[in-house]
């Protein structure tokens, strides 16, 4: 059954069988639907914190799909080649809900996955965020940048948990030489997304649909990169396909810089809208300014975004268009 499966034909190769932690949640499921689209078997964990079935519901009927309600935060026992390790709550509104929790899922959901990975000797890729670089003095980010991080701030549950996480990848790639990849993921965005998870261009779409004044933190010149969905399933794929010497590491998001303002005009002129623009104060330990370096991505894995922000922006209005006529999909 492939009625599911919306993506192009690709080569048949060996099939695995593949784990995703957090695969119910938006990067996750896309990353699953393309898995299976290559002939994998693919498990997915998730306990739906900052996630929603219906985002696999689809794939429920899928002979090689198999979906397990589990918090990662306590061990799990199964038996698979390769593991992506995407779960943790990814955006501030589910993240601050309970800071403790987001701590224990970055260090205790990576303990229990790498103790599975190298129980199975399987290959394990961590999905990491540019958060670990904190606000940055540094601009674009490169890998080899440590950061500027406040390790007390409201946010500091999300980026020290997941430096933490970096941190445990690689001492049990030095320690037992367990094969690891660590993508450090930019602001992402597609279908898929939650209406409510109070990302950025999820906020602004849902606004400006809903005829609600799109809400601007600060003077809006802060600005973020955002990489369309396909394009960052593509850099995963590559980077836990690419040989064992490329552990990361790798900025994976889209180099081009917008201010918020730029984003929310976008938004207007996509939806048809006229709405007003609100300011609001800024956050605290809001970063100014987030860009990535992709040099390492585009030697290493020969990979770069291809789809411009005007044509994902597209897409994601209609997938939202949709949703809230049909809120039951």
């Amino acid at each position: 059954m492939n009625s599911a499966l919306d993506y192009p034909a690709a080569p048949a190769g060996e099939p695995k069988r593949i784990l995703v932690t957090g695969g119910s949640g938006f990067i996750g499921s896309h990353l699953c639907r393309r898995l299976l689209q290559l002939g994998n078997d693919v498990l997915v964990v998730d306990n739906f914190y900052s996630s929603t079935r219906r985002n696999v519901l689809d794939l429920l009927g899928e002979d090689r799909f198999e979906l397990i309600r589990h918090d990662v935060t306590f061990p799990l026992y199964v038996e698979v080649d390769e593991i992506y390790h995407l779960a943790c709550p990814a955006s501030p509104v589910f993240y601050q809900r309970d800071p403790v929790q987001t701590t224990k899922t970055c260090v205790h959901g990576s303990i229990n996955m790498l103790g599975l990975a190298k129980r199975l000797g399987a290959k394990i890729l961590l999905a990491s965020t540019s958060e670990v670089y904190g606000d940055p003095a540094q601009h674009p980010q490169q890998e080899s940048y440590w950061g500027n991080v406040n390790p007390i701030g409201i946010r500091s549950c999300y980026d020290e948990g997941k430096r933490c996480a970096e941190t445990l990848f690689f001492d049990y790639y030095r320690q037992h030489r367990l094969p690891i990849k660590v993508a450090r993921i930019f602001n992402t965005y597609g279908p898929n997304m939650l209406a409510n998870d109070g990302r950025v261009v999820s906020n602004f779409i849902v606004s400006a649909l809903s005829g609600q004044p799109l809400t601007v933190f600060g003077d809006g010149s802060q600005t973020r990169s955002f990489c369309y969905i396909d394009d960052m399933v593509d850099g995963l794929i590559r980077l836990m396909d690419s040989p064992p010497e490329v552990t990361g590491p790798v900025n994976l998001g889209n180099p081009g810089e917008f201010t918020m303002l730029e984003l929310a005009r976008k938004v207007q002129a996509l939806t048809g809208g006229d709405g007003r623009i609100e300011h609001r104060t800024l956050p605290a330990d809001d970063p100014a300014r987030r860009k990535p370096d992709i040099g390492r991505a585009r030697e290493l894995l020969g990979w770069e975004p291809t789809v411009p922000l005007d044509e994902g922006l597209k897409r994601t209005v209609e997938y939202f268009r949709a949703t809230l006529a049909y809120p039951e999909r």
